[in-house]
């Protein structure tokens, strides 16, 4: 009986972590899912053009969050680069 209430215990704990986890940046989260969702819509042509446009404030602002969050900087490239890296190979943008 008590190996079966440490297991429950231990289940719902190890839950409970990662639906934490999961949440810890919102804004991350939906800034990533925006990012992905442009490479993975967006047409070669369109990467190209943009590749040399001036960052707008909202990314510059995104990018001095993510220098000074080292910790949220790890979590978003982690949900990006995949997808992104595989457009660019894709476009022809890297090797």
């Amino acid at each position: 009986m008590t190996t079966r209430a440490f297991l429950v215990a231990l289940v719902l704990g190890l839950l409970f972590v990662g639906v934490a986890g999961a949440q810890q940046f919102p804004l991350l989260d939906m800034i990533a899912d925006n990012v992905v969702q442009k490479y993975r819509q967006a047409t070669c042509e369109q990467l190209w053009e943009q590749k040399g446009k001036p960052k707008s404030a909202q990314e510059q602002n995104l990018i001095q969050m993510l220098h000074s969050n080292p910790q949220m900087r790890t979590e978003f490239i982690n949900r990006i680069a995949a997808p992104m890296a595989n457009k660019m190979f894709e476009c022809g943008m890297i090797p």
